[in-house]
C-alpha cells in the first residue's frame, strides 16, 4: 500500500475560514462516493463550521485524563482501524495532552499518511517553526504550538485560504469567530489591522515560494533547461540624461501589467569619476524610481555594457530596458553603442527592450574628463592611425600603375595628420607627422629609396607639409582640451548649482548629500567629521558607505573646512582640479550640518514657547478654576463660623462635607498642575524598579466608585520596570476619566496582556468614543474634550498621565472601543528577565 497524499488548508490567522473549507471540500468528496471521515475537528462553537459537521461520519476520541481533568484528542488506533481514504484532521499544529500516542498531532497525521490514508489538515501562518521569532516580533504573541516547515512543505496540496483584515474584523464582531465577551479583548490585541496585515503578508509570501518550488520540481522532472519568467524583474539602464525619466515610466508600465513585478534602475558610473550625467537629473530620475516602487542603484564600471548585464544577472533580471542611443550618426564610429552590445551579449533568457524617446539623435553630448584625457580607446586608435596609418597608405600608393601625384601623395598623408589629432590628440599628431614626412621623402619624392631630395621645391613641399601638418594637429587638439575643459566646467556649474538650489529650498538632509559625493566622485565612503578645538579627537558628524574613516589623515582626500570640520572620502586620490567641486561639496556640507542644529535649537525654543504658554495657562487656572473649590470652602467655613444662625447636626455635617470635598478638589487641582509644571521644566525623575502590575493597578482604583471597574490583571503577567508612584496617577487619572464618560450600562473594563517584551494596561469604556482628529488633541494641557461641565478640572488628567508614562519609558495612546467608547492603551516595557509563567496545560484551541 502506498503513502497518503497530504492537503492543507493554510491561513494567515484564525477565523479566516480553513476548517469551513476542509468541511466543505469533505462533503464535495462524499457527494461523489469518496469515503470520508472526520478523525478529530474541533468548531469552538462556531455555528456555522458546527452545521457543516452534519452528515459526516466522525470517529470516536480518546478520553485522557490529566491532573484530575478529562480531555479528548484524536484516536488514531481508531481511524487506522476504520481505514477510511480520507480523514479530516484540524488543527496540525496542535500539542496532545501528556500521555497520548504522539507528542504532535502532525506526529498522528504521519502514522495515518503512512498507512495509506489521504488527510486533509488545516494550519495558521504562524504555527510554521521558522516564522516563531517573526510572528512573536508583529503580535507580541509566542506560539507554543508549531509545527516543522518540512512537514508543511511536504505536503502534496497546499491551499491559501485568504481574507482581508478588515473582513476578518468584520467577521470577529459579528461574533463568528469569538464568544462575545472574548470579542473586545482579541479586536485590540491579536486581531488588530496592522498584525493581520503582516501576517497576510508572511502567509502569501511563504506559500509564493511554495509554488516556486512545485515550479522548480516540475521543471526539474521534465529537463526543462530556458528560463520561465514567472516573476519580472526589469533592469532600467540610466545615463543621467534627460531620456532617463521616459525609460522609468516606460518600465513601470510594463512591471504592473504583471502581478509582482520589480522595477531597479542602475546608473553604471565610469571609475574616473565625474561623468556626463547631471546630478541634478540622477536625483530626480532616482525619486522618480522610489515614487513607483522600485529601487536605484548606483554600480562602478569602466565597460558600461559588462556591468549593466553582470548586475542584471545578479539580481536575476529577466529584462532590461534602455533608451535609443543619443548619438550622431557619425559618432558610431566609435563603437556600436550600449543597446547593441548589451542586446547582443545578452542571450537568450534576458530580454532587452530599446525604447525610443525625444532626445534620439540628437547628440550626448562630450564625455567629460579630468584634464584633457582622453579615453585608452581614443588614445589606441589615434596611435594606429598615425603610425600605421601611414605606413598602409604608402604600401598602397605604391602598388598603384598611376601615381596620384606628389601633390596629392602630401594631401592624403596630412588627412591621415589630422585624423590622429582628432582621435588620440597631439602625440599621435606628430608621430604621423614624422613618420608621413619620412615616407613622402623616402617613396615619392626623387630620387626614391635614399633620404635625399634632389628638387628644392620638393625639399620645400616636405617642410611645408611637416609644418602644416604639426600646426594643424595643434590646433586641432588644442580645440579638443577646449572642448573638453567647457565641458567639464559646464557639469561643474550644473552641480554648483544643484548645490545652490538646495541651498535655497532649504534641504537639511546631510546623507544625501554625502551620498552625492560619494557618487559624483565615485568613491567608496565619505564621511563628515568635526571636532571643538585643535586638541580634541574628531567625531564622525555623518557618514555614507562602508568602513569610513574616523580621521582625516587615514582618508584618500580630505577636504577642510575651517579649523574644525573636514570632509574625508576613500576610494582613490582625486586630482587637482576635482577639489574645486569637492570644496563646494564641503561647505555645503558645512551648512546642511548648521542648519540641522539650527532646527534642533529652534525645537528648544518652541518647546520653551510652549513651556510660557503652559505658565500662561497655569495663571488662568489659577484664577478660575482653582478659585471655585475656594469660594465653596470660603462659603461653608463662613456659614459655620456665623453667630445669628443656629445650624442643626444634618446642616454642619452638610457644611463640613462641602469644605472636604472642596479641599479634596482643590487638593487635586494642585497636584496635577504641580506635576504639570515638573513635566515641562524636566525635573521628574522616575525611580524605576521591577514590580508586578496586580500590586500598582488595585491600589489606583482607591477613587473610584465600588463596581465601576471591572479588573483582570492576570498573576502571570511578567514584572514590568517602572517607578510605582507614578504608574499609581498615571492609571487614576486614566480609570477616573474613563469612569467620568463612562454611560454607567457597562463598568469600565482595565484588562492587562504581555506582549513580546512589553505589557499593555487597557482601560475600555463604553462612553461617546473620541473622533480621530481630536485623540492626539485630548493629551494636551488645559485641553477638556466635548460637553465636560466647568469646574470638571482644568484639563490636565491625561496630559500628566501621558507625561509621567512616557519618563518611565512607555507610551499612553487612545484607540476606538469596538461597539462604541474610547479604550486608553498604557503600555510599558517589561522587566529585563521578568520572564512569563507558563500555564500548567498546553493551549488548546490553535486556530
Amino acid at each position: 500500500m502506498g503513502r497518503g497524499t497530504l492537503r492543507i488548508y493554510l491561513g494567515a490567522a484564525p477565523g479566516v475560514g480553513k476548517t469551513y473549507a476542509m468541511l466543505s471540500e469533505a462533503h464535495r468528496r462524499v457527494e461523489r462516493g469518496t469515503d470520508c471521515v472526520v478523525a478529530f475537528v474541533e468548531h469552538h462553537a462556531r455555528p456555522r463550521t458546527e452545521v457543516l459537521l452534519h452528515g459526516l461520519e466522525q470517529v470516536r476520541r480518546s478520553e485522557i485524563s490529566y491532573r484530575g481533568a478529562v480531555f479528548t484528542e484524536m484516536d488514531v488506533d481508531a481511524v487506522l482501524e476504520r481505514a477510511p481514504a480520507v480523514a479530516l484532521v484540524d488543527e496540525l499544529a496542535h500539542t496532545n495532552v501528556p500521555g497520548s500516542r504522539n507528542a504532535k498531532r502532525w506526529q498522528d497525521v504521519e502514522e495515518l499518511l503512512k498507512a495509506g490514508i489521504d488527510v486533509i489538515s488545516t494550519v495558521n501562518i504562524q504555527h510554521l517553526e521558522s516564522l516563531g521569532d517573526v510572528v512573536e516580533s508583529i503580535t507580541g504573541v509566542r506560539q507554543r504550538e508549531t509545527v516543522p516547515d518540512e512537514v508543511v512543505r511536504r505536503a502534496d496540496q497546499i491551499e491559501l485560504v485568504d481574507m482581508s483584515p478588515q473582513a476578518l474584523r468584520r467577521r470577529m464582531a459579528h461574533g463568528n469567530i469569538y464568544q462575545p465577551d472574548k470579542m473586545d479583548a482579541a479586536l485590540s490585541n491579536y486581531f488588530r489591522p496592522g498584525n493581520l496585515t503582516a501576517l497576510r503578508e508572511l502567509a502569501l509570501l511563504w506559500t509564493a515560494d511554495r509554488v516556486d518550488e512545485y515550479l522548480q520540481q516540475y521543471r526539474g522532472e521534465h529537463n526543462i533547461r530556458t528560463t520561465w519568467q514567472a516573476r519580472e524583474r526589469i533592469v532600467v539602464g540610466l545615463t543621467g540624461g534627460p531620456e532617463g525619466r521616459t525609460l522609468i515610466r516606460r518600465a513601470s508600465r510594463m512591471a504592473a501589467k504583471g502581478s509582482g513585478s520589480e522595477i531597479l534602475a542602475v546608473y553604471i558610473a565610469r571609475s574616473d569619476g565625474l561623468t556626463a550625467a547631471s546630478p541634478k537629473e540622477l536625483a530626480v530620475q532616482r525619486t522618480l524610481v522610489e515614487d513607483l516602487g522600485g529601487t536605484f542603484h548606483h554600480v562602478i564600471g569602466d565597460d558600461i555594457p559588462a556591468a549593466l548585464l553582470e548586475f542584471a544577472r545578479g539580481v536575476n533580471a529577466t529584462q532590461i530596458v534602455l533608451g535609443s542611443s543619443r548619438r550622431k550618426t557619425w559618432q558610431y564610429i566609435y563603437g556600436p553603442g550600449v543597446g547593441a552590445t548589451v542586446a547582443r551579449e545578452s542571450g537568450p533568457d534576458l530580454d532587452v527592450h530599446i525604447v525610443t524617446h525625444e532626445e534620439v539623435a540628437k547628440g550626448r553630448g562630450l564625455p567629460i574628463a579630468r584634464g584633457a584625457r582622453l579615453g585608452r580607446a581614443r588614445i589606441l586608435w589615434g596611435w594606429l592611425v598615425g603610425v600605421v596609418g601611414p605606413v598602409l597608405l604608402a604600401v598602397v600608393l605604391r602598388s598603384m600603375e598611376d601615381a596620384p601625384g606628389l601633390a596629392n601623395d602630401v594631401l592624403l598623408f596630412l588627412f591621415l595628420t589630422v585624423a590622429a589629432a582628432l582621435l588620440g590628440g597631439l602625440r599621435p599628431a606628430l608621430a604621423s607627422a614624422a613618420a608621413g614626412s619620412l615616407l613622402l621623402n623616402y617613396w615619392f619624392t626623387p630620387p626614391t629609396h635614399t633620404l635625399t631630395v634632389q628638387d628644392p621645391e620638393n625639399l620645400v613641399a616636405i617642410v611645408i607639409f611637416f609644418a602644416v601638418a604639426v600646426a594643424v594637429s595643434s590646433v586641432v587638439d588644442l580645440a579638443a582640451r577646449r572642448t573638453h575643459q567647457a565641458a567639464r566646467l559646464r557639469a561643474e556649474s550644473e552641480i554648483l548649482s544643484f548645490l545652490a538650489g538646495s541651498v535655497l529650498r532649504g534641504e537639511t538632509a546631510l546623507d544625501a548629500l554625502l551620498e552625492r559625493v560619494r557618487e559624483t566622485f565615485a568613491m567608496e565612503s565619505v564621511a563628515l567629521l568635526e571636532r571643538s578645538s585643535d586638541v580634541e579627537p574628531w567625531t564622525c558628524a555623518g557618514s555614507v558607505g562602508p568602513a569610513p574613516v574616523s580621521r582625516p589623515d587615514d582618508a584618500d582626500v580630505d577636504m577642510p573646512v575651517g579649523d574644525n570640520l573636514a570632509l574625508a572620502l576613500s576610494g582613490r586620490v582625486l586630482p587637482a582640479e576635482d577639489r574645486r567641486v569637492l570644496g563646494a561639496f564641503a561647505a555645503q556640507a558645512a551648512v546642511v550640518l548648521d542648519r540641522q542644529r539650527l532646527v534642533g535649537e529652534a525645537e528648544e525654543a518652541r518647546r520653551l514657547a510652549e513651556g510660557n504658554r503652559i505658565r500662561t495657562a497655569l495663571l488662568a487656572a489659577v484664577s478660575h478654576d482653582l478659585r471655585t473649590p475656594l469660594a465653596a470652602i470660603k462659603a461653608a467655613v463662613s456659614s459655620l463660623r456665623s453667630d445669628d444662625v443656629a445650624w442643626s447636626d444634618e446642616d454642619e455635617a452638610e457644611l463640613l462635607e462641602g469644605i472636604e470635598d472642596g479641599a479634596d478638589r482643590l487638593d487635586h487641582l494642585v497636584g496635577n498642575l504641580l506635576d504639570m509644571s515638573r513635566l515641562q521644566t524636566g525635573t521628574v525623575t522616575p525611580l524605576i524598579r521591577e514590580i508586578d502590575l496586580d500590586e500598582v493597578v488595585p491600589m489606583a482604583l482607591g477613587g473610584v466608585p465600588e463596581g465601576s471597574v471591572d479588573l483582570d490583571v492576570p498573576e502571570t503577567l511578567p514584572m514590568v520596570a517602572v517607578d510605582p508612584g507614578l504608574l499609581e496617577r498615571v492609571v487614576a487619572n486614566i480609570v477616573e476619566n474613563a469612569v467620568k464618560y463612562n454611560p454607567g450600562r457597562e463598568p469600565v473594563a482595565v484588562a492587562a496582556s504581555a506582549l513580546g517584551g512589553r505589557v499593555e494596561l487597557r482601560v475600555v469604556d463604553r462612553g461617546r468614543g473620541v473622533p480621530d482628529e481630536a485623540k492626539d488633541r485630548i493629551f494636551e494641557p488645559f485641553q477638556r474634550y466635548g460637553d465636560a461641565p466647568r469646574g470638571a478640572g482644568v484639563g490636565l488628567g491625561l496630559a500628566v498621565s501621558r507625561g509621567f508614562a512616557e519618563a518611565m519609558g512607555g507610551t499612553l495612546d487612545a484607540e476606538d472601543t469596538p461597539g462604541g467608547g474610547l479604550t486608553m492603551v498604557l503600555t510599558l516595557a517589561a522587566a529585563p528577565g521578568g520572564g512569563r509563567a507558563d500555564p500548567e496545560l498546553p493551549a488548546r484551541v490553535t486556530s
